[in-house]
């Protein structure tokens, strides 16, 4: 905990018992939560993806039969996770449709989407609001929020202007033209819907401030400074007051989603990297309230405790997903806690009501940063439990690298010059990142038995190189050229053939692939993992796209050979390292599974998640592969989980790992099932949309029952 929130811990306590006394109705006192519904992104505002359904047990799980398949009209990567409200299912397609099914055959009741201007992006699903009659499904596609009759699937005319609101709206007027969007649902509260939001991570992103809009009305209720004023909280961690305004630093915005205790109307909002990534020269100080965990009232949007996580963060190294909401026992009492599972590999566990943290956390000295102009914090966070649930650089050897690399000298020549401190803060040199950017754990988040204090957390154990170069454009080329380097070259490298392995495409056959409409479209809102730059006047983006489609012709400049333009140095590129073969240089396991005692921080188990299907063939034992989406826990003993690149689903015991069933999917599912029971019925519904990580595309939404 900081020193600031120590000092004030006991006005902490006395706010968030009035908070408890003002908020904790009767509704709420007999029945917060149920988890026999699936009305809220990860099955409630706890986050903790948790079902006490019972039909489907350990010793039938083997019995489940697909029940139905729905087909999307649009195919691509769908990281959601459906509701269901009574018998519908909610849920949104690769091109960002809202589609709403019968929840117990996977009829289409109504889809909304078709005359927007659609775009293969990614969402995590919608959130779903009800006053009387009123109700309501509320989702984005791109900066927009939409309000709809989640019986009809009509825009609701009064929310903002004939149904929606531009997320811009919340946001300082000099924010207005910057890239803005939400791939996670908002969390409700009462009659508010507070929002994530995804931002720009380079130079001028805009500014991260969290949102509550009105659910009724689409007005903005409250916004809390995430790089705080001047006279706010935290200002002071920013060397120059002024960052909240400034051209070049922003983000520190909340992207991951967030999770709500109900009763006491606190919200707990994960906040991720202030921008620009990589290079802290402009934003020096320990940057609050980026990388934190703030404790917030609901209704007001006033900050009631924080900590944070990385400070001055140089790697990325946000936390990837909502916290999740339960209860330990320490010395026979029980203690409301919020976990946050994070790229790094670390859990931190707090008492949500104080902040207090539950297991010792120590600030140790990390390296300095050898960059001009740069200077990294001098420590960093570390908790004493429980330990990483993914492997750390600095424990690798030589040994680690993997027995099934065909290039070893090559690979071992890479691995000794790289430099593998823990928080080695990025240079010129590369260092190891492990792990990766992505993390350890990521957007699918932890499963949690809320009551027992037991976590279920998958991580991806892939190693990338973190390097930066000196940040200067040749001034002598011609405009278009000059615009991909400005923009593009970091991602998809000079020669425009990206990183195909690594998740960025090629791009020299953009002209027999897209028109030049639909590119402008894609560079101007972004597609995927790419934020857009909405920035590129006319003129600068009709000669991006020249040079792009290999039409710009060569001009002679004026010679002024470089521009070095105001960050000092940038990233070089995602890397990942891999052998010759494209497989994890490293040596397995590459995916793992685990089970973790937040009662005593220690692990019941863990074990490899997910199979390496060209290596499996060859007889090779089982490596775990890189996964992305969470799992379902049951009370009665389950966990299931896809995730993988394998594109199974999977049933464990969740006591201690067993695998009881799996399934072949049409398509990998990147994305976190949901549980629900209809007309007497249980079901498990997941989207499997593939095409991350070089997999195929699919477009079906499938449920799971017993016969």
């Amino acid at each position: 905990m900081s020193l600031k929130a120590t000092k004030h811990l006991s006005l902490i306590i006395i706010a968030a018992i009035c908070l408890i006394s003002c908020h904790l109705d009767n509704s709420t006192k007999t029945d917060i939560y149920r988890y026999t519904t699936w009305t809220s992104y990860l099955g409630g505002p706890d986050r903790n993806h948790f079902s006490t359904l019972s039909q489907i047990t350990l010793d039938n799980v083997v019995q489940l039969k697909m029940a139905w398949s729905y087909s999307a009209p649009d195919s691509g990567q769908m990281q959601m996770n459906p509701i269901v409200v009574d018998t519908i299912l909610y849920g949104v397609t690769a091109a960002l449709r809202a589609v709403a099914l019968n929840a117990g055959t996977g009829k289409e009741i109504w889809r909304f989407g078709d005359s927007l201007q659609l775009t293969n992006s990614t969402s995590r699903g919608v959130a779903y609001w009800a006053k009387d009659d009123d109700k309501r499904i509320l989702f984005t596609q791109g900066s927009n929020l939409f309000a709809l009759n989640a019986i009809t699937g009509t825009p609701i005319s009064s929310f903002g202007e004939n149904g929606k609101i531009d997320l811009h709206s919340g946001l300082p007027t000099s924010a207005r033209d910057k890239f803005v969007v939400s791939n996670t649902p908002g969390t409700i509260y009462r009659d508010l819907i507070v929002m994530p939001i995804r931002l720009s991570e380079g130079s001028g992103a805009a500014p991260g401030d969290i949102m509550a809009f009105n659910v009724i009305t689409g007005q903005l209720e409250w916004a809390f400074h995430t790089i705080p004023y001047p006279g706010e909280p935290g200002n002071d961690t920013w060397e120059d007051p002024d960052s909240y305004k400034s051209d070049t630093v922003g983000a520190a915005n909340n992207w991951a989603g967030m999770a709500l205790d109900e009763a006491t109307g606190i919200l707990y909002v994960p906040t991720g990297s202030a921008a620009p990534d990589f290079y802290g020269g402009d934003r020096k100080g320990s940057n609050l309230y980026a990388n934190s965990l703030l404790a917030l009232d609901a209704q007001t949007g006033k900050l009631l405790w924080h900590y944070q996580f990385t400070h001055h963060d140089l790697w990325d190294r946000d936390p990837p997903a909502p916290p999740n909401l339960l209860t330990v026992t320490r010395a026979g009492g029980k203690i409301p806690a919020v976990a946050q599972v994070t790229k790094q590999g670390y859990v931190f566990l707090f008492n949500r009501i104080t902040g207090e943290p539950l297991f010792d956390i120590e600030e140790i000295p990390v390296p300095p940063s050898t960059l001009e102009g740069e200077k990294a914090w001098a420590t960093q966070p570390f908790p004493s439990k429980p330990k990483p649930f993914a492997r750390q650089s600095n424990l690798l050897t030589e040994k680690d690298l993997s027995p099934y690399a065909e290039n070893k000298e090559e690979l071992l020549a890479l691995f000794s010059k790289a430099d593998k401190k823990i928080y080695a803060p990025p240079s010129l040199d590369p260092v190891l990142l492990l792990p990766g950017y992505d993390g350890a754990a990521e957007w699918g988040g932890a499963a949690a038995d809320p009551e027992d204090g037991i976590l279920y957390v998958n991580s991806n154990e892939m190693a990338w190189f973190l390097q930066m170069d000196k940040d200067t454009l040749k001034t002598n080329l011609a405009p278009g050229e000059y615009a991909y380097n400005k923009y593009c070259v970091v991602c998809h490298q000079k020669d425009r053939k990206g990183n195909v392995a690594s998740g960025y495409p090629s791009l020299t056959k953009l002209k027999s692939t897209h028109d030049k409409e639909a590119l402008a479209l894609t560079i101007k809102k972004g597609k995927g993992m790419m934020t857009g730059f909405p920035e590129i006047e006319k003129k600068e983006m009709e000669a991006l796209i020249q040079f792009l489609f290999g039409e710009e012709i060569p001009q002679i400049v004026a010679e002024n050979k470089t521009k070095t333009i105001k960050s000092t140095y940038k990233h070089k590129g995602y890397k990942k390292f891999l052998d010759s073969n494209g497989l994890p240089a490293i040596s397995p396991p590459w995916g793992t599974l685990h089970a973790i005692d937040l009662n005593s921080g220690d692990y019941l188990w863990s074990k490899p998640f997910g199979e390496t299907m060209s290596l499996k063939e060859k007889g090779f034992p089982q490596t775990g592969s890189e996964n992305y989406g969470g799992a379902v826990v049951t009370e009665n003993g389950l966990l299931f989980i896809g995730a993988t690149k394998d594109g199974y689903f999977r049933a464990f015991n969740k006591k201690n790992g067993e695998l009881l069933w799996e399934y072949k999917l049409p398509a990998a599912a990147f994305a976190t099932p949901a549980m629900y029971e209809v007309n007497g019925k249980q079901y498990i519904a997941i989207a499997c949309g593939g095409e991350k990580l070089g997999t195929e595309k699919g477009n079906r939404i499938i449920a799971f029952s017993l016969e």
